[in-house]
């Protein structure tokens, strides 16, 4: 019986395996890295978590009454440096915003729920102070 065919069949699937796991443990290798890349970013995110968390004791609290919008404080800024009542106009040239009507429309807006949060009062239509 000539066993050399089976040898050659058996040579081949050898190969076959061989690549195989060749090739996983390349794969092997490349999540390895990947895995110390990831657990590397984790302790990162970890140290940066604590920092900021020991950070927060130091901020200023933001005021809870007022809106988060960037122009409140700066709108409450002009209030604190006016000696007279203000028109939504008058706020918009302290802001440097331009005069158009959309930017005076979205200032006493603003103005207008400065009052409903009881910051400031509306002492003659269209005119705000800020309240006592």
């Amino acid at each position: 019986m000539n066993i050399q065919p089976l040898l050659d069949a058996l040579g081949i699937q050898e190969d076959t395996a061989r690549a195989l796991a060749d090739d996983l443990r390349t794969r092997i290798g490349e999540l390895q890295a990947r895995l110390r890349e990831a657990e590397i970013h984790l302790e990162h995110l970890a140290i940066t978590r604590k920092t900021v968390t020991a950070l927060t004791d130091r901020l200023p609290a933001a005021s809870p009454d007022l809106p988060e919008h960037p122009d409140y404080p700066h709108i409450l800024a002009v209030f604190n440096e006016a000696t007279r009542t203000l028109r939504a106009r008058d706020v918009c040239e302290a802001l440097d915003h331009e005069l158009l009507p959309k930017n005076i429309e979205g200032t006493r807006a603003k103005l207008k729920r400065l009052v409903k949060l009881d910051i400031l009062t509306e002492a003659d239509t269209g005119s705000f102070t800020k309240k006592q």
